[in-house]
């Protein structure tokens, strides 16, 4: 897909960090403590969670196509298995995360992000997992990240009481899409996932699409 080159999926992750950046300064001590669409956390516990998985990204792609997520993924569980999963292991690597301020999450998730979107284009085309038999390249897990970037940064936007969409959130889409085959198992097995200008599963909007299948609400807010 045209939509989906290696230079626009890398300008959007690059986007996502930066957003996060650029939230993440309107911040106040007290902000930080203020609850966010991720029911279980804080504004200063997403913060650390981007830090842990921009580092976990450094890890996969070390390990690739070993890496633990890879093994992890190989045996084909379904996504609500999966998620579990992952659940569990964010919630360990946070509880093992130093209790520091807000900013200080978010400036090492910012160097191990664009750290990590560095390594990238000369590892684009490098397999880096496999789900029920689709593989996943390192240039398609790069748009796993991308979309996961800006859901947190549409988290963060909330919890200060603002709104936030990418700036082509079609492409956004299709890139995550494209690294979580696991959440898409009838696209995949017809015929991968889905591109831009396909049917969309889950609505209208790709954004809101997007939020609802990684069970947010749209309209969620402050209370």
């Amino acid at each position: 897909m045209s939509r989906l080159s290696r230079a626009g999926v890398l300008a959007a992750y690059r986007d996502g960090v930066t957003v996060i950046c650029e939230l993440a300064a309107q911040f106040t001590e007290v902000t930080w403590l203020a609850a966010t669409p991720c029911s279980e956390w804080r504004a200063v516990d997403l913060a650390g969670h981007l830090r842990c998985v921009a580092d976990d990204y450094h890890e996969y792609l070390d390990d690739a196509p070993d890496s633990r997520l890879a093994r992890l993924l190989a045996g084909g569980a379904p996504a609500d298995s999966l998620g579990r999963k992952l659940a569990r292991q964010n919630a360990a690597e946070l509880a093992a995360l130093p209790d520091v301020p807000g900013p200080e999450h978010i400036q090492a998730f910012a160097e191990s992000a664009r750290s990590y979107g560095r390594r990238l284009p000369q590892a684009w085309d490098m397999p880096h997992h496999r789900y029920r038999g689709t593989e996943v390249t390192v240039g398609a897990m790069a748009g796993a990240a991308c979309g996961e970037w800006h859901l947190h940064a549409w988290d963060l936007a909330r919890s200060l009481g603002k709104d936030y969409r990418p700036a082509d959130p079609e492409l956004v889409l299709a890139a995550w899409r494209a690294g979580t085959p696991q959440l898409w198992p009838s696209l995949t097995a017809r015929s991968g996932p889905a591109g831009p200008g396909r049917e969309d599963p889950a609505g209208d909007d790709p954004w809101h699409a997007m939020l609802r299948a990684t069970g947010r609400d749209p309209g969620w807010a402050q209370v």
